[in-house]
């Protein structure tokens, strides 16, 4: 079992940056890849960027890439998403989610996590 926990997430306005970060506890999580993704009103979750358990290797979607960073401590306990230039359109709640030994694109989608957070809401205030 593992358990997340993000923060960082609040009330910031067009062109700030922001950092969530995603507390992982439980059984080795050093053999979790974590994603984040995000769902905003009436919308489905979109994945925003992950990092590979195996070499630190990242993704990210298209709607973020090039704002976006995913980082991950030494221990693996904590994971970062850093978003840079932020819009109003990425206003959602974010989760961090975490998937046994997977890696690959195969992290955008949601079906290879076994474990998610509750989710941090960021709101982008126009």
């Amino acid at each position: 079992q593992v358990q997340l926990v993000e923060s960082g997430g609040g009330l910031v306005q067009t062109g700030n940056s922001l950092r969530l970060a995603c507390a992982a506890t439980g059984s080795s999580v050093s053999d979790y890849s974590i994603g984040w993704f995000r769902q905003a009103p009436g919308k489905g979750r979109e994945f925003v960027g992950a990092i590979s358990w195996l070499d630190d290797s990242t993704w990210y979607g298209d709607s973020v890439r090039g704002r976006c960073t995913v980082s991950r401590d030494n221990a693996k306990i904590m994971t970062y998403l850093q978003v840079d230039s932020l819009r109003p359109e990425d206003t959602a709640v974010y989760y961090c989610a975490a998937a046994w030994k997977i890696n690959g694109v195969v992290l955008a989608g949601t079906l290879g996590y076994n474990f998610w957070g509750r989710g941090t809401q960021v709101t982008v205030s126009s």
